[in-house]
């Protein structure tokens, strides 16, 4: 029961969020959703409903680079893909945290692609 009540909770948190972040074709949206094993980060145009740039710890040349789902590998995942969205010629996003606290492998995320040039 306390898992039911818990997916409940992050559900509610995630319409909340959802509300208020919507993302442009100027101005897209980085959604960010972290498994137990894996991160996957997105920028989305929901004017469009079209994805923009998809990068997560599956793809190949994450994988040879040996990232996975920790603290580290947020890092390294955030400068990868703001690396990958700059390329894609977005400079500016909304950060979609999809109902987690902005603590641990969000903040970490999240400050890494600061650094790799993202604004929001």
């Amino acid at each position: 029961m306390k898992s039911i009540y818990k997916a409940k909770l992050l559900q509610k948190r995630k319409w909340r969020i959802r509300k208020k972040v919507t993302g442009t074709a100027v101005r897209p949206r980085l959604s960010v959703k972290f498994s137990g094993k894996h991160i996957y980060a997105q920028a989305v145009n929901d004017d469009a409903g079209a994805t923009l740039v998809f990068l997560s710890t599956l793809d190949p040349e994450t994988r040879k680079a040996n990232v996975k789902g920790n603290v580290t590998g947020a890092k390294s995942l955030g400068t990868s893909f703001a690396a990958k969205a700059k390329a894609a010629g977005i400079t500016a996003v909304v950060f979609d945290r999809n109902g987690r606290l902005f603590h641990g492998r969000v903040k970490t995320f999240a400050d890494a692609a600061r650094e790799g040039g993202l604004q929001f």
